[in-house]
C-alpha cells in the first residue's frame, strides 16, 4: 500500500504541480505580446492546478499514516520540520497563486480586450510566478532531504 501512495503521491505532483510552476511562471508572456487568449489561459490553468493541488497534499498525508517498507518506521509525522515546513510552503504557493496571480491576469485579460495597457501587471506577475516556482523548488527539496529526520 505504501508503494501506492508513494507512487500516486509523485504522479500527482508531476502532473498537477509542474504544470501550476509552469502556468505561473510563464503567465507573463500574454501579457507582453497583449495576447487576451494567452492571459485567460494561464488564469484557468493556475485557478485549476493550484485547487488540483490538493490532491497532492492529500495524498501526502496519507503516506505519512503509512509504515514505510523500507525502514520500517512511519514515514513521517506532521510535527517533522521538513513535512510542516513543505505544507506551509505549499499553502504560500497556492494563496499567492489565488490571491494575486489569478486575480491579476483576469485584470489583464479585462484590460487587453478593452484596449488598455497591461505594462504594470506583466512585473507583478513575473515576479509572482518566479516566487511561487522557488517555492516548488523549495518543497522539493525538503521531500528529497527531509532536514530535522
Amino acid at each position: 500500500m505504501f508503494k501506492i501512495f508513494l507512487g500516486l503521491h509523485l504522479l500527482t505532483a508531476i502532473f498537477l504541480i509542474g504544470p501550476l510552476a509552469h502556468a505561473v511562471t510563464t503567465a507573463s508572456r500574454g501579457l507582453r505580446t497583449g495576447d487576451a487568449a494567452a492571459t485567460a489561459a494561464s488564469a484557468r490553468m493556475a485557478r485549476i492546478y493550484a485547487i488540483g493541488s490538493l490532491l497532492v497534499v492529500v495524498l501526502g498525508f496519507a503516506l505519512m499514516s503509512l509504515t514505510s517498507p523500507y525502514t520500517k518506521q512511519p514515514s513521517g509525522e506532521f510535527t517533522d520540520l521538513w513535512i510542516w515546513l513543505s505544507v506551509l510552503l505549499w499553502v504560500v504557493a497556492v494563496a499567492l497563486t489565488m490571491g494575486a496571480i489569478v486575480p491579476t491576469l483576469d485584470k489583464a485579460t479585462a484590460a487587453i480586450g478593452s484596449a488598455e495597457p497591461v505594462e504594470g501587471l506583466t512585473g507583478r506577475i513575473a515576479g509572482a510566478g518566479g516566487v511561487v516556482g522557488l517555492i516548488f523548488v523549495a518543497i522539493v527539496f525538503l521531500m528529497v532531504y527531509q532536514p530535522g529526520s
